[in-house]
């Protein structure tokens, strides 16, 4: 039990080493949203319990919709233009633009990952295939 419990747990370090030190981690903020693209940004802070929470789920949700939308995690307490310019009252914030550009849909707070599917498919990304789930 201990064992798997530290396999879990050492797995969840290195999935949010990988997000906050991958591409999903948007350094350069004035390219979001991806014009063309149908663009999920997740506002909120490395070290906020709930962003953590997030982070392994934003991490799967990168890699599916790689070649159809994207997912971007902006870190607002190392940068805080980034929730000036997006209005950010609260962590964690995503918000969902369409291909235009337009912000269709915003939620504060944990979102879970079949609220995240559900948006994207809303907004015509074809749903992914998730192993079975979401």
């Amino acid at each position: 039990m201990m064992k798997q419990t530290l396999k879990k747990l050492s797995v969840l370090v290195v999935m949010l080493m990988l997000f906050f030190t991958s591409g999903a981690f948007a350094e350069n903020y004035l390219n979001v949203p991806a014009k063309g693209r149908v663009t999920m940004i997740d506002l909120g802070a490395k070290k906020c319990i709930p962003c953590k929470m997030m982070a392994p789920i934003l991490v799967k949700l990168k890699k599916v919709y790689k070649e159809t939308a994207d997912i971007v995690f902006i870190d607002v307490w190392e940068n805080n233009k980034p929730a000036k310019r997006f209005k950010i009252r609260s962590i964690p914030t995503q918000i969902f633009f369409n291909k235009k550009g337009d912000e269709v849909y915003r939620h504060v707070g944990f979102l879970d990952e079949k609220s995240i599917v559900e948006q994207m498919t809303k907004m015509g990304v074809p749903k992914p295939d998730l192993g079975g789930k979401g």
